[in-house]
């Protein structure tokens, strides 16, 4: 093998079982990656300078191509309601095609970091295909020291072959994408797909795995910081706000999707954003759309213009279009990734059904409960076959990437709210005024002040009257928000159409919540919304 770039000379890619008679490419920058990307014909430059890439069939996850290896160690620790199996026989297979495949192939090699507090940090080596593969990986987790790339030891290996076309019936899996996660030998294996998030999510799925043993809440979520260490946890989906909302210039953003919370406090597991840019602007999100115009950053699935200017409003290809940069591209980024036990949690989700407040303050019974109902709404126009509100749930705000029972983490929350005594609050991105189609999105104003309000601490001082579907705490009045929009109730025109709907979604939490009523508590039961109250 040719092989270039610094790296532990005791641990090249055999240790992963790999050999290859093209060159091999550890730890290149991003001059270097950039060159090798637009050479190979993986990529182009924007008129700013940025890489774009397109990804082609697959623009985001494919969830039903990922599997997990069903093997003695994971048997009794896996969530096998949420995780389609993969024998060890067929992992093997599976490996064993990928090295033969890239034995002819020009590799990149990036060794990494996933986790900013180092005494609970997963050594990642990123084994790519494409250059521009490895120039967004390197973007997102943490980069080590170039001295410690001298003695550095994978204990996590991602091997990505987009080129790979798997065959079911021989590897065990669906179709010719596989996502394959041995989560005792640590290897995951990427085949016939060019997204590069399936990288990234790796990671956290690993991690995911590995942390709650050791007393660590791995979350799915964003995190930012005060001016006087009141640090903050934002849950959410895809579409709720979750990097809009923790990029506040007036806070230090801590990181924008992954973290844990440990003994020492809350830790990023990134070293970088993934950012969606589906109609991004210099108005509404200036630190965002600043970083999509620096060389550096890789764009994903964004069209441009003729004079090679991205056209964000344009989501012919994907409406998941997507930038990924350094997390030092934000001018009020940590330095360290790291901050105190959070002082508030926010759980967002956005309700399409127009029934929820825009804030609501929960109990910590009823913060698990919707911790482990993880709701949001998609609405019409944003998939294909969705022509009206439609409720999701994804446990935990991230079930796809939940190796363990939901459970598991649930009770990891409640037990470090009690013990931190952490305030947590539901916050509604929707709609108001009427579902979806009838009423208009949530001021994003409105939700900046009432948030600002329950960081600094003055919301607790406001009255607050209880919701009669959810059972939580709503403020009556709140300087510099209209009153209107923090009772749902009174801002639909159809009263009755409102209890309805509001009946409606009641339902659809109580169903969804029947598979976790063996798992919880009678407090968590009890923290359930009662579709009586709401007819009444």
């Amino acid at each position: 093998m040719t092989e270039t770039g610094r790296r532990n000379p005791a641990c090249g890619i055999e240790a992963a079982g790999l050999k290859t008679s093209g060159k091999v490419r550890y730890n290149f920058g991003p001059a270097e990656l950039c060159e090798e990307a637009l050479r190979r014909g993986e990529a182009k430059l924007t008129a700013h300078g940025a890489l774009v890439a397109y990804t082609g069939q697959h623009t985001g996850r494919s969830p039903k191509d990922k599997f997990v290896v069903r093997s003695a160690e994971t048997e009794d620790h896996v969530w096998w309601d949420n995780n389609k199996p993969m024998s060890q026989a067929h992992f093997d297979t599976l490996l064993a095609d990928f090295i033969e495949l890239a034995a002819d192939k020009d590799l990149y090699v990036q060794d990494l970091i996933g986790g900013a507090d180092r005494s609970l940090a997963l050594p990642t080596r990123v084994i790519t295909e494409f250059a521009w593969h490895s120039m967004f990986i390197r973007n997102l987790l943490i980069r080590p020291e170039a001295e410690e790339l001298d003695s550095f030891v994978p204990q996590f290996t991602i091997i990505d072959l987009p080129s790979f076309r798997a065959d079911p019936s021989r590897h065990g899996c669906r179709t010719e994408t596989v996502i394959a996660v041995d989560l005792t030998r640590m290897i995951v294996l990427i085949g016939g797909s060019a997204y590069a998030g399936e990288m990234k999510k790796s990671v956290f799925t690993a991690l995911n795995y590995i942390l709650p043993s050791k007393g660590v809440m791995p979350m799915h979520c964003s995190a930012n910081d005060g001016p006087n260490g009141d640090s903050a946890v934002f849950f959410g989906l895809s579409g709720t706000g979750k990097t809009t909302l923790s990029a506040d210039p007036t806070r230090t953003l801590i990181g924008d999707d992954e973290h844990g919370w440990g003994p020492d406090g809350i830790f990023n597991f990134e070293g970088g954003c993934y950012a969606k840019t589906i109609r991004l602007s210099a108005e509404a999100e200036p630190e965002i759309f600043a970083t999509t115009q620096r060389f550096g950053t890789v764009l994903e699935n964004v069209v441009l213009d003729e004079k090679r200017i991205p056209d964000f409003d344009d989501g012919s290809l994907t409406e998941n279009t997507r930038c990924a940069y350094p997390l030092d591209f934000i001018p009020n980024a940590s330095e360290t990734g790291r901050a105190s036990h959070p002082k508030n949690i926010i759980m967002l989700t956005a309700d399409a059904f127009g029934v929820m407040p825009p804030i609501a303050k929960l109990t910590p019974a009823q913060a698990m409960y919707h911790f482990l109902s993880g709701y949001t709404a998609k609405v019409a126009g944003t998939e294909r076959g969705v022509t009206e509100p439609e409720a999701t749930f994804s446990t935990c705000f991230g079930a796809p990437f939940m190796p363990r029972h939901p459970s598991e983490y649930g009770n990891l929350l409640r037990e470090l709210i009690a013990e931190h005594k952490v305030d947590c609050w539901l916050v509604n991105t929707g709609w108001t005024g009427g579902a979806y189609g009838t009423g208009k999105r949530m001021p994003i104003k409105a939700t900046r002040a009432l948030l600002t309000a329950a960081l600094d601490g003055s919301l607790n001082e406001a009255e607050f009257r209880t919701d009669p579907s959810f059972g939580f705490a709503v403020p009556v009045a709140v300087p510099g928000v209209d009153t209107a929009i923090l009772d749902p109730r009174s801002t639909w025109g159809d009263k009755t159409a409102y209890d309805r709907q509001a009946e409606r979604l009641v339902s659809m939490f109580i169903d969804n919540f029947g598979k976790f009523e063996t798992h919880v508590d009678s407090s968590v039961l009890g923290a359930a919304p009662r579709i009586q109250e709401a007819a009444e």
